[in-house]
């Protein structure tokens, strides 16, 4: 762990060598870098991995930015926060020795929200985004061509936290600005749990992550071989056990 770059943070080196791929996992409120280093190794097995802290404080609770209210942002806060953590992914990118066309980000919740925002306002910086529980928090109003770009939504049915409206008008907003969006909804909430393994109780997280980085990464990553169901149950095995040490905290 290390405080350099402007976030405190974590960095796992790839472990092959040959990957050239960075994913950058975001917490959600109450979390922190150690959260999603579990999921992170499932979703890009071999990848290097790099989680930071986020630098807001609610009530001790690590956030990307502030809420107003429930649901409530300050636009201008939103966007400064997410410029924030694009100049720390690209100072990550230089210290690190990353490949800065090959990073991409998971978020949950808060974690999602700020991943969306850096998309929308910093184009380029992530080539594509897996987005748990996410919600519209900004909307930018010049319109960035996020071409070539893909986003892979997994929202809840019955999340009193990020409406389905809010939800489908940042699917909108994504496939505006021309980036592939793949969003799944199911029928649960926004996974207010104490672990990962009551997460996947609720919603096979390892299985949907592994989907989702063939859907918006397959084009980019060296192929692992044929999608089969022994794969996802081989990988939702491994994935529970990395995940009862990890702790999914609050909701966005």
């Amino acid at each position: 762990m290390t405080d350099d770059l402007g976030f405190i943070h974590r960095f796992v080196p790839a472990e092959d060598s040959g990957s050239g791929e960075t994913l950058i996992v975001l917490h959600g409120t109450g979390g922190d870098e150690n959260d999603l280093i579990g999921i992170g190794k499932a979703v890009a097995p071999g990848a290097a991995i790099l989680s930071p802290r986020g630098n807001v404080l609610e009530n001790g609770a690590p956030r990307f930015f502030r809420r107003l209210a429930e649901g409530v942002f300050d636009p201008k806060e939103v966007r400064s926060r997410a410029e924030e953590l694009a100049r720390f992914i690209r100072a990550a990118v230089v210290t690190y020795r990353l490949d800065p066309a090959r990073v991409f980000a998971l978020g949950y919740s808060n974690g999602a929200n700020v991943a969306s925002a850096v998309m929308l306002v910093e184009p380029g910086t992530l080539q594509s985004a897996i987005l748990f529980r996410p919600m519209l928090v900004y909307e930018p109003t010049e319109k960035n061509d996020l071409s070539g770009s893909a986003v892979f939504i997994s929202a809840g049915r019955m999340d009193p936290i990020a409406p389905a409206a809010s939800v489908e008008r940042l699917a909108d907003l994504f496939e505006s600005a021309h980036a592939e969006v793949n969003s799944h909804l199911e029928v649960s909430s926004h996974l207010e749990t104490s672990s990962y393994t009551g997460a996947l109780q609720g919603e096979p997280i390892g299985r949907f992550a592994y989907f989702a980085r063939h859907e918006i990464m397959a084009n980019q990553l060296p192929s692992e071989g044929d999608f089969s169901v022994r794969r996802l149950e081989k990988l939702g095995q491994s994935f529970d056990a990395r995940g009862r040490n990890d702790g999914i905290h609050a909701p966005s």
